[in-house]
């Protein structure tokens, strides 16, 4: 595994964090993480590799399809195109554009709220995620089920019940 596949494969949630020029390796990166979050000063997003004769490298070509479909990543890789934020979060490959000024703060933001949610819920739904790409729907339902049993006895499910009923926010331990 490259170091792409090892921050796809990371069992929490990830956010890239983009401004400035995310090219070629920069954006197979992005592309790794389960959150992109784009500042408005991100002038260049792309996979220009074919301008120099080469491919996508690092996962490009297998992850992009995925994220915006075919027919965006056959354009965006054949030709070499390269977007800026508001182009980028229209074709999906962001999930939101923000003042760059205020860029970190949001993605601080962000992160404070997965890391709210419950742990083992997360690596869950990480997991059945990326199984909804590499296995049939009925072995992807299986595991769902198998997963969704797994957490009914943690204490993280009974503090969100708990929490629920008693209108407060759950305080998720991981357990």
């Amino acid at each position: 595994l490259d170091v792409f596949d090892r921050v796809a494969m990371l069992p929490m949630p990830t956010i890239c964090q983009l401004e400035g020029i995310a090219l070629g390796g920069g954006l197979e990166l992005a592309l790794a993480c389960d959150f992109r979050i784009a500042g408005d000063d991100l002038a260049q997003l792309g996979l220009p590799e074919v301008r120099l004769g080469l491919l996508p490298g690092g996962g490009g070509t297998q992850r992009l399809p995925r994220l915006v479909g075919t027919g965006v990543a056959t354009e965006m890789i054949m030709k070499g195109m390269r977007y800026d934020a508001d182009a980028a979060f229209a074709k999906g490959l962001v999930h939101e554009v923000v003042p760059a000024a205020e860029l970190t703060g949001v993605v601080e933001q962000r992160a404070a709220s997965l890391a709210a949610q419950a742990p083992r819920a997360l690596r869950h739904i990480k997991t059945l995620l990326r199984a909804a790409f590499d296995v049939p729907v009925l072995e992807g339902t299986a595991i769902e089920r198998e997963l969704f049993c797994d957490l009914l006895t943690t204490h993280d499910v009974a503090e969100g019940v708990t929490a629920l009923s008693e209108n407060r926010k759950p305080v998720f331990t991981g357990s």
